[in-house]
């Protein structure tokens, strides 16, 4: 879990829900779950040598459709994003903020790892 998520998680209530295993998770790339009724972009990243997991909503709200798990991985600044795969706008992944507008941002969720299962925190 990096800083930004281990701050998010510890500000308010988190439920934890199981929504995979690290087997169903391709590395560079990101899945869809559907958990506790939201649509939730769940990205494994191998940063540095070191795999690493995130979460983020789904909606692209500039798009305004649910495709941020198909969107095209990298960083900026050292902080890994996602480019929406409609009008390319960056969310970094560990805020949900997005670099080009500054009043737009989506949720970005804790994830936990153990063993083999991935949880994400609503």
């Amino acid at each position: 879990m990096t800083a930004a998520q281990n701050v998010i998680a510890s500000e308010q209530a988190v439920q934890w829900h199981l929504v995979c295993e690290t087997k169903d998770l391709v590395t560079n790339s990101g899945v869809c779950a559907l958990v506790d009724s939201q649509q939730v972009a769940i990205f494994c990243l191998k940063i540095k040598g070191e795999t690493q997991v995130f979460a983020i909503s789904n909606y692209d709200p500039i798009g305004k459709a649910n495709v941020l798990y198909r969107g095209l991985l990298g960083s900026i600044g050292g902080a890994p994003v996602v480019a929406s795969p409609l009008y390319k706008e960056h969310y970094f992944l560990e805020t949900g903020l997005c670099k080009e507008h500054d009043d737009v941002s989506v949720t970005a969720y804790p994830v936990k790892v153990e063993g083999e299962k991935v949880f994400v925190g609503i």
